[in-house]
């Protein structure tokens, strides 16, 4: 059994992520928010209430579990820092964190430093981690995305929700492919 942590459970990507996941026998969700009313589909699921920026939140809710799953957005680089202090305390090793498409371009656009701040994080915490550099999201009933690698050029465009969730289960399901990946995710 995979005990699975889903950070930011109530966004809306996180809520097809949930989905797919649910598809997986194996799996054990747990789903954190601030606001656990918020979440829509709690069926089959552990919720626990708390703040990304409260350690002991953190802490208490990543004990136990084997992969987490980051879905945030806002004050990214505390939330990444005590993310990977939480899982650093646990033992937790693997980790996979949504950033953005563009956190690579220069100039950087001020709207994406919280995402670079998390993919540097993330980059530099020694844990096995994977990162999502989703493109615009849709609510698109397709699944249809291509990769890109850290260091080649993105290309795509708008993905579907659903699209970013098939592959974040799969990455669950395989939670030894793509560790240390930067990944670019969009369209074909």
């Amino acid at each position: 059994m995979k005990k699975v942590l889903i950070i930011g459970a109530s966004g809306s990507l996180a809520q097809y992520v949930i989905e797919a996941l649910k598809e997986v026998s194996n799996v054990e969700l747990t789903l954190f928010a601030r606001n656990k009313n918020r979440i829509s589909n709690t069926a089959n699921a552990i919720v626990i209430e708390g703040d990304a920026e409260n350690f002991n939140d953190l802490k208490n809710a990543v004990t136990g579990k084997d992969i987490v799953y980051v879905n945030l957005a806002g004050n990214l680089d505390e939330y990444s820092k005590n993310i990977i202090h939480a899982m650093k305390e646990i033992g937790v090793k693997r980790v996979i964190a949504i950033s953005s498409i563009g956190i690579f371009d220069e100039p950087l656009k001020s709207v994406l430093k919280p995402y670079r701040a998390l993919s540097d994080n993330f980059e530099n915490s020694g844990l096995e981690y994977t990162i999502l550099r989703p493109d615009w999201f849709t609510n698109g009933n397709e699944i249809d995305y291509q990769i890109t690698h850290k260091g080649e050029p993105e290309k795509g465009g708008a993905i579907s929700r659903k699209s970013i969730a098939d592959f974040v289960k799969k990455l669950v399901e395989n939670p030894e492919k793509f560790i240390g990946e930067n990944l670019g995710i969009s369209k074909v």
